[in-house]
C-alpha cells in the first residue's frame, strides 16, 4: 500500500514538474533584455537597434535595454554578443563588419558564433562621379581604369572597409583589378563625397541614402546600383546586373542574433516578435524617414546569406591584398 502512495506521489511530482518546466518557459522573457550594439550611440545601427527595441517591449512586456559596446572596429560589441549566455536575455544588431573583420586579421570571431534571428536592413553600394565628370556609365569608367592603371582616385570609407570592398568585387567581377585605382581612405562616406564635388578625387563608392543630397543639388552623379532592382528616389540609375551583366549585390547591412547555441523556441519567439516590428507602419517610416533600405530574411535564411556575404567579402579583400 505504501509503495502504491509512493509511486504515485513521484509521478504526481514528475507531472508536475513538466507542467513547471513548461509554464516556464511559456513564460519568456521573466525580466528585463539587453540588447547589444557594437557602435557609438547615435549612430544608424543604435538608431535601428532602439527603435526595434522600443517596439519588441509592447510585445515581449519587458523592458528591452541598448547597451552600446563600442571599441576594436566594432570587435568589442560583436565579441559581447557572442560570449553572452545564450538564454534568451542578451542578443544584438550584429553588422556587416562580421565578415569583414577575421578576413583582416582584428579577431577571430566569424558569423558561426550566432544564432541568426532576422535581417531587417541592407543599403545597397553605389558609384558616384562628379556632374561634369566624362563618365556616362560603368563600363566607361572601368575601361579607363584597365587602359590607365593607378590613375584614378576613389574612396568613400577606410581602406578594406565595406564600400571598398564593394567596389572591388564589381571591378573583380568584371575583369578589372581592385589594385588599379589609388584608395584615398576616408573617415566616412561624407568626407570622401565632399571631396568628390570639391574635384578631389574621381569616384565615390557609398550608398544612396549618403549621398542623396548631393545627387538632389545636381553635384554628383550615380552611374550604378550595386542591388538587385532600381532605388526608388533615383529610378534611373542602373543596377549592377543591367549596367555590366554581373550580379553583384553588395551594401551595408544590420540583422539581429543571438549568441549560439540559443534554444529554438526562443529564436522563433524573437524571429517572430521582429518580424511583427518589421511589418508596422512605424518601423516602414522610421526606416524611410532616415533612408534605410528595408529587407527581411528570418533567421534560417540570414544565415545563409551571412555564410555567402563572409565567403564574397574574404575574396575581395584578397584581391585588395588586405587579407591575413
Amino acid at each position: 500500500m505504501f509503495r502504491h502512495v509512493r509511486n504515485f506521489a513521484l509521478a504526481a511530482f514528475a507531472a508536475a514538474s513538466l507542467l513547471g518546466a513548461g509554464a516556464a518557459q511559456a513564460a519568456f522573457p521573466e525580466r528585463p533584455i539587453t540588447l547589444i550594439v557594437p557602435w557609438a550611440a547615435g549612430g544608424g545601427t543604435d538608431a535601428v537597434a532602439r527603435q526595434v527595441a522600443l517596439q519588441l517591449e509592447r510585445d515581449l512586456k519587458q523592458p528591452v535595454n541598448v547597451v552600446n559596446r563600442t571599441g576594436g572596429s566594432g570587435v568589442v560589441g560583436h565579441q559581447a554578443i557572442a560570449s553572452a549566455a545564450p538564454d534568451g536575455y542578451t542578443f544584438g544588431l550584429i553588422t556587416l563588419e562580421i565578415t569583414l573583420m577575421h578576413w583582416v586579421g582584428l579577431t577571430d570571431l566569424t558569423y558561426e558564433k550566432y544564432t541568426p534571428l532576422a535581417l531587417v536592413n541592407q543599403d545597397y553600394a553605389a558609384i558616384h562621379v562628379k556632374s561634369d565628370s566624362s563618365f556616362k556609365n560603368v563600363k566607361e569608367l572601368f575601361a579607363h581604369i584597365k587602359a590607365n592603371p593607378n590613375k584614378l582616385t576613389a574612396s568613400g570609407t577606410g581602406q578594406g572597409g565595406s564600400w571598398h570592398v564593394a567596389l572591388a568585387g564589381l571591378m573583380q567581377a568584371d575583369g578589372v583589378s581592385p589594385g588599379t585605382i589609388r584608395w584615398v581612405p576616408s573617415t566616412g562616406a561624407a568626407t570622401a563625397l565632399t571631396d568628390l564635388a570639391a574635384g578631389g578625387i574621381d569616384f565615390v563608392s557609398c550608398s544612396m541614402p549618403e549621398a542623396e543630397a548631393l545627387l538632389k543639388a545636381g553635384r554628383i552623379r550615380s552611374l550604378v546600383f550595386f542591388s538587385p532592382k532600381r532605388a526608388p528616389n533615383f529610378p534611373d540609375v542602373p543596377t549592377t546586373e543591367e549596367a555590366t551583366g554581373h550580379k553583384w549585390h553588395k551594401g551595408v547591412w544590420r540583422g539581429f542574433a543571438a549568441p549560439k547555441g540559443l534554444p529554438p523556441e526562443i529564436a522563433k519567439q524573437y524571429e517572430t516578435a521582429i518580424k511583427k516590428v518589421w511589418d508596422s507602419d512605424e518601423f516602414k517610416e522610421f526606416m524611410t524617414r532616415r533612408g534605410f533600405d528595408v529587407i527581411w530574411m528570418d533567421g534560417a535564411k540570414y544565415g545563409e546569406f551571412m555564410k555567402a556575404d563572409d565567403k564574397d567579402n574574404g575574396e575581395a579583400l584578397k584581391s585588395l591584398g588586405l587579407a591575413k
